[in-house]
């Protein structure tokens, strides 16, 4: 388990950075405020900040989030943009810096969420260390490891995600999640199922056997079985 995360979250409009501010805590994200760059670098110094969320365009300095994100390059904290632009030039300036994610506004919440895993995921993921995946235990959240988790199954509007004798939850869809999944560590085999590769125990072309239980292998998705056998 590791321990709550905080989001440093740059944007100079007050309602877009309300509503962001509301779906990162009701997942259980610290998140800090800032409304211009000056601001957002103070936060940075500060040394608390786990990720940053930036808005490319911050009111008085045009793509004053890019300027951001080329001071924040190597600083070892990942970052996403979070903009309404979708010029060419400016989106190949974003990427110039390297971003972990980039998401386009209006954002649904689901997306924002999938984007902030994505992000966390890729950065931990370059940097050799042992991902994880915020869940839900009960009334709490909490990260657990990717390779932890033996299965994930859809289970209405969360993803059931199974690991050590647990249940947890992912408010996620299976395509939604299998984006930010390594696709050396997970495979799906069912319109609702996901399985870790490493915890398979035996498998044939229409299920498999991940601690004692039977999942699935739809036709849609035999194909990945020879993805399986090259793990």
């Amino acid at each position: 388990m590791t321990m709550i995360k905080t989001i440093l979250l740059v944007e100079d409009d007050f309602l877009n950075r309300r509503l962001a501010k509301k779906i990162l805590t009701g997942q259980g994200y610290e998140v800090a405020e800032a409304k211009n760059e000056q601001e957002a670098l103070a936060s940075l110094e500060a040394g608390t900040i786990d990720m940053a969320i930036l808005d490319i365009n911050l009111g008085e300095q045009e793509l004053g989030g890019i300027s951001i994100g080329r001071r924040m390059q190597h600083s070892g904290i990942p970052f996403l943009y979070l903009t309404a632009y979708d010029v060419n030039d400016i989106v190949a300036k974003a990427v110039a810096t390297a971003p972990q994610a980039y998401l386009t506004k209006p954002f649904k919440e689901v997306d924002l969420l999938t984007s902030v895993q994505l992000a966390f995921q890729k950065f931990t993921e370059a940097g050799q260390t042992r991902a994880s995946m915020r869940v839900k235990e009960g009334d709490y959240f909490v990260d657990i490891y990717l390779d932890d988790i033996d299965y994930l199954e859809a289970g209405g509007n969360y993803l059931l995600c199974h690991a050590q004798n647990k249940v947890y939850r992912n408010r996620s869809s299976v395509k939604q999640i299998m984006e930010t999944l390594p696709a050396a560590m997970f495979v799906q085999t069912h319109r609702a199922f996901i399985v870790n590769k490493a915890k398979i125990e035996k498998f044939n072309l229409k299920s498999l056997i991940v601690r004692d239980t039977v999942i699935p292998v739809s036709k849609n998705f035999v194909h990945n079985i020879n993805l399986i056998q090259q793990r």
